[in-house]
């Protein structure tokens, strides 16, 4: 198969790029790194005792790792995803070996200009595509970065992100089904992007909408909308259904559980909303391109839905929303917990828990 990026030369231009991170010294950086991994499990138990799932099946450790290695871990399952989406959006015309050969240095640099950017800014995630069940990823400098910014106190700070995290971690391995859902539905995405327009045509297209979006502040385009295609966007609708229930669900549980177990939630929560919110123009630019901005709304969009729900059904009622993916909610539920009560558990099941 034709090689469209050069992705020795993205993790190499990610690498270079990639800002440093705080200075710490060596005795700082091994008292975080074994702090994530004991908050990770501490973690887990809160997790599990207040949301009532358990993973179902064996999970490798949380992994600590620094900005290049994030985007390395990204770029593995990255070309995992990208690859086969290239190769049919090509159709039958291929470049001459020449053109393909700069070319897939270009996309190359690129896609490790995107990474560097993003490596500066994730605190965690929970990688599905590079191994099965996945792995749970925490950037150490990213978190001691921002929790300096915070002024936060470092064990709650550190406790707050391992709670969303390993809910993420648990969703996945909790619910075994998950992981093969999510990646078919990708595969679908890969698939319906057959009989659609020439690749040329959909990157001069891509062009103008990111050239749109830098003068319109009020542009909602994304990097999505330079290969999407008609049969495209019904397997977008469900993914961004999926991931809204997913980063909704890991937001309320980390609301639930902090109270009891941090001190400072209240603070901390305040503080990185007021973070999340800011930015200079050309970093908020970045954000909607990439589509940042459309994974900030779903955690408010996400986290009222499932407290929606909860409310009405109760947490046990709520995860039954786990049992397959037809009980799963459809975009148009996610703004309407009654339309979920009524469709999975029945007019009665709107009836508010006891409790």
């Amino acid at each position: 198969m034709a090689q469209f990026v050069d992705w020795d030369l993205a993790a190499a231009t990610a690498g270079a790029l990639s800002k440093s991170g705080p200075r710490v010294s060596y005795a700082e950086a091994t008292d975080v790194v074994g702090d994530l991994r004991r908050l990770t499990e501490e973690a887990a138990g809160h997790v599990a005792d207040y949301t009532g799932l358990r993973p179902q099946v064996a999970h490798p450790p949380v992994r600590v790792v620094d900005r290049r290695d994030w985007a390395a871990a990204n770029i593995a399952g990255l070309r995992e995803v990208v690859s086969p989406l290239v190769e049919r959006l090509s159709g039958d015309k291929r470049p001459g070996a020449l053109t393909e050969a700069i070319g897939s240095r270009v996309t190359g640099v690129q896609a490790g200009t995107v990474l560097a950017y993003l490596s500066g800014r994730v605190l965690g995630q929970y990688e599905v595509f590079a191994g099965d069940p996945g792995q749970l990823l925490l950037v150490a400098p990213n978190i001691l970065e921002v929790e300096r910014k915070l002024g936060a106190n470092s064990r709650d700070f550190r406790l707050w992100v391992c709670l969303h995290e390993v809910t993420h971690r648990t969703q996945f391995t909790a619910v075994p089904w998950m992981r093969a859902y999510f990646l078919g539905e990708v595969q679908a995405f890969v698939d319906a992007s057959q009989g659609g327009e020439h690749l040329l045509e959909r990157l001069r297209r891509g062009v103008a909408t990111l050239s749109d979006a830098v003068k319109d502040p009020e542009s909602r385009a994304s990097v999505l909308d330079i290969v999407q295609t008609p049969a495209q966007r019904a397997v977008l609708d469900r993914l961004t259904a999926l991931m809204t229930l997913l980063e909704g669900h890991a937001e309320f549980v980390m609301d639930g559980v902090g109270p009891q177990v941090i001190p400072s939630v209240e603070s901390i929560r305040a503080a990185f909303n007021r973070r999340r919110e800011s930015g200079n123009p050309l970093e908020k630019a970045i954000r909607r391109l990439l589509g940042i901005e459309v994974k900030m709304r779903q955690y408010a969009e996400g986290r009222k839905f499932v407290h929606g729900v909860v409310d009405r059904v109760g947490m046990p009622g709520f995860n039954k929303i786990f049992s397959s993916p037809l009980t799963l909610p459809r975009l148009d539920e996610l703004g309407d917990p009654d339309a979920w009560v009524n469709r999975v558990h029945g007019p009665a099941g709107a009836t508010p828990p006891l409790g």
